[in-house]
């Protein structure tokens, strides 16, 4: 099935619900289905972006932004997975926890406001990584209409390409809480520590695909591998280490491999969920 046939899809799921929350981050995939959206029903849709200490501040601003530029009705609302011991402890099933909480208050707020559902943008490429996040979604009925009409990422790119969306080619992004490592306490401290490290480094080497890992005392960096000799350069590599130990990193380390989406999860998806 081609791309503007998905599309076709996907705008008849939404249609079929009259009304819609959107759970929007304004990443390359909530935002194509907030377009959709508003082009299918117009003002029956609601664009929502849930804060937490999780969410950086440069994807509030973004979100804020692309809400603008799609001429929707949009809410900001705070939640508190940091308050929930089981999201806190960072077992394995942290999303699951964390996705419970987020999209609970948006299935909240859909009721009680009288829309037709929750839509979400997942796609088909979400289910090749470890994501017990889908299982919370599934329990809550969360629709999510670009996996339902078989979008995965590189179409989601190409249709949000062909609608003119500036967020097309914008790179993969995920909570903060996915810097750190299973069973490693998650703290707000701990979370903004992470966020300015990573600001730091793309304000340093101008790059804006970056994640900082965080091991203990250990910032390991994940840049885009074309930009891996830019980091490694004398200037740009102290300038670095200064900003992160700063930030209390006692070793600052470069992973060789690159930018990897998901990369915590390694150890789970390459031993098939099992210890």
């Amino acid at each position: 099935m081609g791309t503007d046939k998905k599309i076709e899809k996907a705008v008849s799921i939404i249609r079929s619900l009259g009304s819609v929350v959107v759970a929007f981050s304004a990443g390359v995939d909530s935002t194509l289905v907030a377009k959709l959206a508003v082009d299918t029903l117009g003002a029956n849709v609601l664009l929502v972006t849930l804060v937490s200490e999780t969410f950086t501040r440069r994807e509030l601003e973004r979100s804020r932004k692309i809400a603008e530029l799609l001429g929707a009705d949009y809410q900001v609302v705070r939640t508190c997975e940091l308050d929930n011991p089981l999201f806190a402890a960072n077992p394995k099933d942290r999303c699951y926890h964390c996705k419970l909480e987020r999209l609970g208050t948006l299935v909240e707020k859909c009721g009680s406001l009288g829309y037709g559902g929750v839509v979400d943008g997942s796609n088909t490429d979400d289910a090749g990584d470890f994501r017990p996040g889908a299982k919370a979604a599934k329990e809550l009925g969360i629709v999510s209409p670009l996996a339902e009409a078989g979008f995965n990422k590189s179409e989601v790119r190409e249709a949000s390409h062909s609608l003119k969306l500036p967020t097309w080619d914008l790179p993969s992004d995920a909570c903060l809480a996915s810097r750190i490592p299973y069973g490693t306490g998650i703290t707000a401290d701990l979370l903004e520590r992470i966020e300015k490290a990573e600001q730091a480094v793309r304000e340093i080497a101008g790059c804006d695909v970056v994640r900082v890992r965080h091991h203990g005392d250990v910032a390991r960096i994940e840049v885009d591998t074309s930009h891996i000799e830019c980091l490694v350069s004398t200037s740009i590599r102290s300038r670095i280490i200064g900003a992160l130990k700063e930030l209390g990193y006692h070793y600052i380390a470069l992973d060789l491999e690159g930018y990897s989406t998901g990369s915590m999860n390694r150890s789970i998806t390459e031993n098939n969920g099992k210890e």
